[in-house]
């Protein structure tokens, strides 16, 4: 299937807006329908990618239930925090190893994840790091498109 390149980055700014879900209560599409109207409102942003990011508890993996609640966030890479639209919230996402994987397909194919967490995580040299995971959805994201491209962000470490 596809090899991800691994990355360090630094620290970043995003504002936007998050619920608290699981995935049987997984509201995403009421968080982006929320968010997509108001985005033009963030006048500092970096890029014009979108940032889909889940911050999940420390034991969400270890004790995997479908009904555990996450944070799912909406966001833009920003500048600075000198400009928050009302009814917006900031994040600073922290730095870190990431997996990266470019991703070609529907947004609702989660089979991705499937072989991140199944296949490639397992029979690599790394395990899962307790920083928020997150998706960048640039020029070429299509919602629910078979020929949508977007990154998925796996936060990682060495294993010891």
């Amino acid at each position: 299937m596809i090899e991800p390149r691994i990355e360090t980055i630094s620290e970043k700014k995003l504002i936007g807006k998050r619920l608290t879900m699981s995935f049987v209560r997984y509201t995403i599409g009421e968080l982006w329908q929320s968010f997509v109207p108001r985005r033009k409102e963030i006048t500092n942003n970096l890029t014009n990618d979108l940032v889909s990011l889940v911050i999940y508890g420390p034991e969400h993996f270890i004790d995997f239930k479908p009904t555990n609640d996450f944070e799912r966030w909406a966001a833009v890479e920003v500048a600075d925090f000198e400009s928050v639209p009302t009814g917006m919230e900031t994040f600073i996402l922290p730095g870190g190893l990431y997996a990266v994987f470019d991703y070609k397909g529907s947004g609702t194919d989660h089979s991705i994840f499937q072989y991140i967490f199944g296949t490639w995580l397992p029979a690599s040299n790394y395990i899962l790091s307790n920083r928020p995971h997150f998706e960048v959805l640039g020029d070429k994201y299509k919602n629910n498109d078979l020929l949508s491209e977007e990154q998925i962000w796996i936060p990682i470490q060495p294993r010891y």
